[in-house]
């Protein structure tokens, strides 16, 4: 039990917030890119868009009821969690278009009922994490502070402020400069290596 409290003690705050802003502005960027994506193969009409964002609601919904119960059972150190769960979304970005793209070339023409069913199945497991890290995050700082309201309130403010900062960096630079796959893979990339530097820390601090 010692070992795992002095493992989640390397995790300062100001560090943690800093990489929830960049997790929420790659997960805006999915956000982005995948409803373009899937708008692409099943249509933009009133239905498909509808259907689309809400299997992206339902999804992080769906992660942030699942991060909430985990976070009381789980006993390896929370950021470390965290860190997993942002790995796990980086791996699935890396191959999310290609995935997309090959669905569609063989669900083509489906009707809209069937498209919202597809559209959920391909991004409920990325933003069920991205959806789980919120809660994961805050149950965390909440040990650290013993403040709910500061913690919610200000993970809640780096997170939406990364969000912000993608629209902006998105809609001025980033897509015309590296496209939709360029892009993902920019995302992808921030993902991985916001897991890569938890947990590395992580095994640095139980190697010692």
């Amino acid at each position: 039990m010692e070992t795992s409290l002095r493992s989640e003690n390397i995790y300062s705050l100001p560090v943690l917030y800093v990489i929830f802003f960049v997790s929420g502005l790659a997960a805006l960027l999915y956000q982005l890119l995948w409803q373009r994506a899937l708008f692409g193969i099943y249509g933009t009409n009133t239905e498909s868009v509808t259907i689309v964002v809400a299997a992206f609601m339902l999804g992080l919904g769906l992660g942030s009821v699942a991060g909430g119960k985990l976070s009381k059972i789980l006993k390896y150190p929370l950021p470390v969690v965290f860190g997993l769960l942002e790995l796990f979304t980086g791996v699935y970005g890396f191959v999310s278009l290609e995935l997309f793209y090959w669905v569609g070339s063989y669900t083509a023409g489906v009707s809209v009922l069937m498209a919202g069913i597809l559209a959920f199945l391909l991004v409920v497991f990325p933003t069920s994490l991205m959806g789980a890290t919120f809660p994961i995050l805050v149950a965390y700082v909440v040990k650290q502070t013993n403040d709910v309201g500061r913690s919610v309130g200000t993970l809640y403010f780096v997170n939406t402020l990364g969000s912000a900062a993608a629209c902006f960096i998105a809609s001025v630079y980033l897509f015309n400069a590296l496209g939709m796959r360029g892009s993902v893979f920019f995302a992808a990339i921030l993902d991985v290596l916001i897991g890569v530097l938890i947990l590395g820390l992580w095994m640095i601090r139980r190697q010692k």
